[in-house]
């Protein structure tokens, strides 16, 4: 278990036992179900998120539930994404979360494992969304610690007017790695620009080779690490050795201009993003609509396993935490978050599919009404095929040593089966000593 669990249950035990009493001697707030049971409700209570793009859509969904609900203010906070975690761990040691916030995936058996998030059982049934989803807003009990908010997929995004200039055949369903290589060579022979740029990056990157080859990061139960496997090995020696082609940089060039940076202004043909990203870049570059487009991932021609089909996917959970001196009204709206109509909100924001059952299409008609030249629509198959995103109670542990050994190999510092025995090595390590 990690110095900071270790920590942060002996501190947030402590804080619950005086606020179990505050608690339970009355709040700020009270609440019902959803705010549709008729009961008057009141409060203000602060809403943390660390994505900018969707404070909008939270605000939306916010005015729905106040509107049912006129006295109750609920103020929506949006921060960078490192400065999110920092602020809400050092808030969780000293019992001062805020009322609502959201909950990654890679953090949730830390906070829910630890006391330190409600659960969530009693206000929704899991049944109503996807599985990848309700799976995310699990503890290690099995216990909802948070109500699926939504559930994402990796895209690949390719530059239509140097399809043009090479001449080559837009991305396809049908396509396999060998065509992402043979369109790649192609393009940069024809218009000296990169073509498949491809960063070193797990959920964007090498995972979804892994998987589409057969192999596996973790077993079924996130007990033991699997790197050396020969097919979640193969698979990631390919995606290293990508990078030696003339037309994808180096990761020396990605530290210093990003993918999509090079991809918009036209010195890059396809890389991969998440369609989270997608309404931002939509926004941000109006002047290439029409000129991008979007892809379901090629497959692996020749898997060890499997079909050579694979999408990696994850999703973010609303949450709460379990002492918060708002609970009961926090709960109210948390049940309003995770209900068909706020789900419908979201969607309808263009910026996450929501993880509700049936709701894909309000995401996808965000894209056609506000007159993105964008495929959407073929990412949503995707999900049949779909991988849950790796996670384990002991990630936070590996993960970033993991991370540092890609780039290592990247470097030339470490070959590569030196690189994925050390991999190997790091998350039993993890696994064993949580």
């Amino acid at each position: 278990m990690s110095k900071w669990m270790k920590k942060g249950i002996s501190v947030f035990c402590a804080a619950s036992m005086v606020m179990g009493c505050v608690a339970g001697c009355g709040s700020e707030g009270s609440g019902g179900s959803g705010g549709n049971d008729g009961d008057a409700k009141s409060g203000s209570m602060i809403f943390l998120i660390w994505d900018s793009g969707q404070k909008a859509g939270m605000e939306a969904i916010v005015d729905a539930y106040t509107e049912k609900n006129p006295d109750v203010s609920i103020e929506v906070q949006a921060t960078g994404w490192d400065e999110y975690w920092t602020k809400l761990e050092g808030a969780a040691t000293s019992n001062t979360l805020p009322d609502i916030f959201w909950m990654h995936s890679n953090q949730m058996f830390k906070y829910a494992d630890n006391g330190i998030l409600a659960d969530c059982s009693e206000i929704i049934d899991e049944s109503d969304y996807s599985e990848i989803a309700a799976a995310n807003a699990k503890g290690s009990d099995g216990k909802i610690y948070g109500v699926p908010k939504d559930k994402d997929t990796i895209a690949l995004l390719y530059n239509k007017e140097l399809f043009d200039q090479a001449e080559v055949e837009y991305p396809n369903e049908d396509w396999t790695w060998d065509d992402l290589e043979n369109a790649s060579a192609q393009i940069n022979e024809k218009t000296g620009k990169y073509g498949y740029m491809a960063f070193s990056h797990d959920q964007l990157g090498y995972w979804n080779f892994v998987y589409q080859n057969g192999g596996s990061i973790l077993n079924e139960d996130g007990t033991e690490a699997n790197y050396t496997d020969p097919a979640t090995a193969g698979a990631i020696e390919y995606y290293i050795n990508i990078q030696n082609n003339d037309w994808c940089p180096t990761q020396a060039q990605f530290a210093n201009t990003g993918a999509s940076e090079l991809f918009f202004s036209g010195e890059g043909a396809m890389y991969y993003a998440g369609n989270w990203d997608l309404v931002n870049l939509c926004n941000t570059y109006t002047d290439m609509n029409g000129k991008w487009d979007v892809a379901v991932l090629p497959k692996c021609p020749d898997p060890a396993n499997g079909d050579g089909r694979a999408v990696i996917s994850n999703s973010v959970s609303y949450a709460t935490a379990a002492q918060g001196k708002n609970k009961e009204l926090a709960m109210d709206f948390l049940a309003f978050l995770g209900s068909e109509e706020g789900q419908r909100i979201q969607g309808e924001s263009g910026v996450a599919i929501p993880a509700y059952n049936g709701l894909e299409e309000t995401w996808v008609k965000t894209f056609e009404d506000k007159g993105y030249e964008l495929s959407v629509g073929n990412l949503i198959d995707a999900f049949d095929y779909s991988v849950k995103y790796v996670n384990n109670p002991s990630r936070p542990d590996w993960e970033p040593r993991v991370e540092q050994v890609m780039l290592d190999i990247y470097a030339g510092t470490l070959n590569v089966d030196e690189g994925i025995q050390k991999m190997q090595d790091f998350v039993t390590e993890a696994i064993e000593e949580y």
